[in-house]
């Protein structure tokens, strides 16, 4: 082997770390998105404890696309190779699933959340009001938040899953059951899997108005608890303060 060709093998090897530590960098940027997500998330639930004794979280969970995940969602899009072009069209990246106790409480976290000036509100899926066809429910936001950087600032879009225990508790196994059959779940299996997200709903729903008969209803929040609008919604997404 001649000098050329050392040459060339440390170009490549040079060239290939580098692009190593820019995908590491970009990926950081959404490590921050979520310690500010889930820094506000804490806050939220400490006043709650505090003013209300009460917490309308259950437990909060958080992660980041692994490079695998991030590579694999590219190709399958079809989308050219470029940190710009992930960034405008991959927006879930970083995500954070909060679970609550009750449905009210996932409305309430949502406009709490969403109402911050620093957080804009890019895209909303309401999967509660309009379940999928399989029975998931859950209620889905796209927010953007400013992370301040030695270079300046950036926005980064979160995605954040909304549930309660049992839409999680449902959730949780129907993918489980989707992984033990690689997505090929029978008829009969799916229809059952629909009627128990009907009864975890029922469930939710039943919950809910005990709770309100023992305590008198959930503690209420300086704002106005309404429904996200339906995801087939002409309008764009929007805060629900605005």
């Amino acid at each position: 082997m001649d000098s050329a060709d050392d040459e060339r093998i440390s170009m490549s090897a040079a060239e290939a770390r580098a692009v190593r530590d820019e995908f590491q960098r970009f990926l950081l940027e959404y490590e921050f998105g979520l310690k500010e997500i889930e820094t506000k998330i804490e806050i939220l639930r400490d006043e709650f404890l505090y003013m209300h004794d009460y917490n309308p979280i259950e437990h909060v969970s958080s992660r980041v696309k692994s490079t695998d995940s991030l590579l694999d969602k590219v190709r399958r899009r079809g989308l050219p190779p470029g940190l710009d072009v992930v960034r405008q069209h991959i927006t879930d990246i970083a995500g954070v699933r909060i679970t609550c106790s009750f449905t009210a409480d996932v409305y309430r976290l949502f406009e709490l959340l969403t109402q911050q000036d620093d957080v804009t509100l890019l895209l909303v899926k309401d999967y509660i009001a309009e379940p999928k066809p399989n029975g998931y429910q859950s209620l889905h936001a796209i927010v953007e938040v400013p992370v301040f950087l030695s270079t300046g600032a950036v926005r980064v879009p979160v995605e954040i899953q909304f549930r309660t225990i049992a839409m999680d508790f449902w959730a949780s196994l129907e993918h489980k059951i989707h992984y033990k059959y690689e997505r090929q779940v029978p008829e009969g299996l799916l229809a059952s899997l629909k009627d128990a997200a009907d009864t975890a709903a029922e469930l939710d729903a039943r919950m809910e108005r005990l709770h309100r008969a023992l305590h008198g209803g959930l503690p209420t929040s300086p704002v106005t608890v309404v429904p996200v609008p339906p995801i087939d919604s002409p309008e764009p997404p929007r805060s629900i303060s605005a």
